[in-house]
């Protein structure tokens, strides 16, 4: 009996943190971040600071890595409390902006990552990190949440393709009225 509660514990906990890294990594990554961060990574004056990274001191990247990963941490945190205070609209205002900090940090992090990697405890805890992430993917738990996800996300994609084919498409009845309804608009307010 207290096995099979700690079991369900133990799962629930998994589950939590599973849920939790398919948010960011679904979400937050690939529907936000990474887009931003290709873009971020194509501009011009990005290239003039690559280059100045790469003459920087080590000591100084780390300390302005740190700086900038601890600020969108803080804003992330900041826009969770606001979210749970109620303030939803200036929480999610708050995590948007936050985006495209992170994913100028993650690019500097990928610029800087050899001089970074040169601090021991850092290391460390990059190492320590990317093991959860990689137990975390391990779990059974995760390839099940991650397999309904991906059937879920499917059957959205097909029916939001119905959708437009239904409502959207330009021989659809309702494109049709909309238009009929926007010029009688425009012929009444054109008089």
């Amino acid at each position: 009996m207290l096995q099979r509660i700690k079991q369900r514990l133990i799962t629930l906990i998994q589950l939590f943190f599973v849920l939790l890294f398919i948010l960011f990594e679904e979400i937050v990554w690939e529907g936000l971040a990474k887009p931003i961060y290709t873009y971020i990574h194509r501009l011009r004056i990005l290239k003039k600071i690559e280059r100045g990274l790469k003459r920087m001191n080590g000591t100084m990247i780390l300390v302005i890595f740190v700086v900038m990963l601890v600020f969108v941490e803080l804003l992330g945190i900041y826009a969770g409390v606001l979210f749970v205070s109620g303030q939803v609209l200036f929480g999610m205002m708050l995590y948007l902006t936050k985006i495209p900090i992170a994913a100028f940090t993650f690019w500097m992090f990928r610029v800087t990552e050899q001089k970074l990697m040169r601090f021991r405890w850092f290391k460390w805890l990059y190492e320590k990190l990317m093991a959860a992430v990689r137990w975390i993917k391990a779990l059974e738990i995760y390839t099940q949440t991650i397999a309904r996800l991906s059937k879920v996300k499917q059957s959205l994609k097909v029916r939001i393709k119905l959708i437009k084919a239904r409502y959207f498409s330009k021989e659809s009845r309702f494109v049709t009225r909309l238009k009929r309804l926007y010029r009688r608009i425009k012929r009444a307010l054109g008089r």
